[in-house]
């Protein structure tokens, strides 16, 4: 039996670089706005959310300025930290609960009473979309819950999500940036999407949104999902659109990315170079099928020479036929590992770890896992099958069988999923 801790070790050095590169205390500092004539009212959501509080009040206090922050921001739960000044409340993700939507009024609210010589700083990240939910009038908070379990459910891609999203609330695409107007207001956003497109992080509560009524119905169409019938009567009324490019309330708003998954990429890419790897970074919008995109990874691997590293980046999707409901515990870096170890089927010299950068894998309290040669012997060993996990969504249960999962707790940031494939075949 071929000893593969060095690789596996090296795996894990990996995502944990990639992670690191996107830490909020190393962000902040260099985005801090000047100090306004008024209040500064921080503001935000999404799994960093807390992390990113914490981090301004540190780099505003050693710039020793005043105003002192105030606000509210809202993350997962699990994902808070202390902060001294700025109020964190925790919330369910990826399904919103009512303790997420009292946090998205009370935000509304507090933009709502910004003044003009106030600054709203609103501090973005991944997951922001399901911590703020606020339904639009007429639509009850259970109605909007459950859209949203099929979305997940449906395949869709983020973009396709947060356009549904957007359009059945009273905060997202820009609502929130046109209730602090005239304040101006700076968003500092971590990306969690491919592409880093701004109106799709956290469904762009801060910025303009181009699509309309018409798309999100049509997404619902192509889905194949039947929505409540007061969300069907919302979409198809479209009285109130998003804030859109050239919007006046929009003036005084500034949007800055501060992190985003190819930096993190590139950072796990200098840890693999100085570990004698070559490393291709294969982009950081991979998207589609997990369990097919795993299978089209090993064929590359297997088509390379080594030693490489293949990095990528990216948010895949697990599609549940019509009805099914899940009979294990899965997330799409586990799916694609599972549609990954089933190509290689064993081959040698060829390594693997994928992971989502929050510390949590679809619905559960794990990173991922690492794949290697000896993973379907370790499988055959404790009794599971690899094409029945694929079976029953259960890559969680499958990799916990074998011993391999990465558990990290959370991480306090967010630049979507994480995957490195190491090869040493000659």
């Amino acid at each position: 039996m071929t000893d593969y801790r060095d690789e596996r070790a090296l795996l894990r050095q990996l995502f944990d670089a990639a992670v690191d590169a996107a830490a909020p205390a190393r962000l902040l500092g260099a985005h801090l706005p000047p100090p306004p004539k008024g209040r500064l009212i921080v503001l935000g959501a999404g799994k960093a959310a807390a992390a990113m509080a914490a981090a301004f009040e540190v780099e505003w206090a050693a710039r020793g300025e005043n105003p002192a922050p105030e606000g509210l921001v809202v993350t997962r739960y699990g994902h808070g930290v202390p902060t001294k000044l700025i109020e964190v409340v925790e919330a369910a993700h990826p399904e919103p609960d009512e303790a997420g939507r009292r946090a998205a009024a009370r935000i509304l609210a507090l933009a709502e009473g910004a003044g003009e010589d106030d600054l709203v700083v609103a501090l973005i990240s991944g997951g922001g979309s399901a911590l703020l939910t606020l339904p639009a009038p007429g639509i009850a908070f259970g109605e909007k819950q459950a859209i949203n379990r099929a979305l997940l459910a449906s395949g869709a891609p983020i973009g396709e999500m947060n356009a549904v999203r957007k359009h059945l609330s009273a905060i997202k695409g820009g609502r929130l940036a046109a209730a602090a107007y005239p304040a101006p207001v700076l968003t500092l956003a971590i990306s969690d999407v491919p592409g880093d497109e701004p109106s799709v992080i956290a469904s762009g509560p801060t910025v303009a949104d181009a699509t309309t009524f018409a798309d999100a119905r049509e997404i619902l169409r192509r889905r194949k999902l039947d929505p409540a019938p007061s969300i069907a009567a919302y979409l198809e009324a479209a009285e109130a659109e998003t804030p859109k490019p050239g919007d006046a309330r929009l003036a005084r708003a500034e949007f800055r990315l501060i992190g985003a998954p190819m930096k993190s990429l590139e950072a796990a890419a200098r840890v693999a170079e100085a570990a004698g790897f070559r490393a291709v970074v294969l982009g950081d919008a991979l998207e589609g099928e997990a369990r097919e995109l795993g299978a089209e990874m090993a064929a590359r691997a297997l088509g390379e020479t080594g030693p490489v590293a293949l990095i990528s980046g990216g948010e895949t999707t697990v599609t549940l036929n019509d009805g099914e409901k899940p009979k294990g515990r899965g997330g799409r870096n586990v799916e694609f590992l599972l549609g990954l170890a089933s190509a290689l089927d064993g081959a040698p010299g060829v390594l693997a770890i994928a992971g989502d950068t929050d510390g949590v894998d679809g619905m559960a309290e794990i990173a991922g896992a690492i794949v290697d040669p000896e993973t379907p012997k370790r499988a055959t060993d404790a009794g599971v099958s690899l094409d029945a996990a694929l079976g029953a969504h259960d890559g969680h249960g499958f990799f916990e069988a074998t011993g391999d999962q990465v558990i990290t707790g959370p991480t306090l940031t967010n630049v979507n999923d994480f995957r490195a494939i190491l090869v040493r075949r000659a």
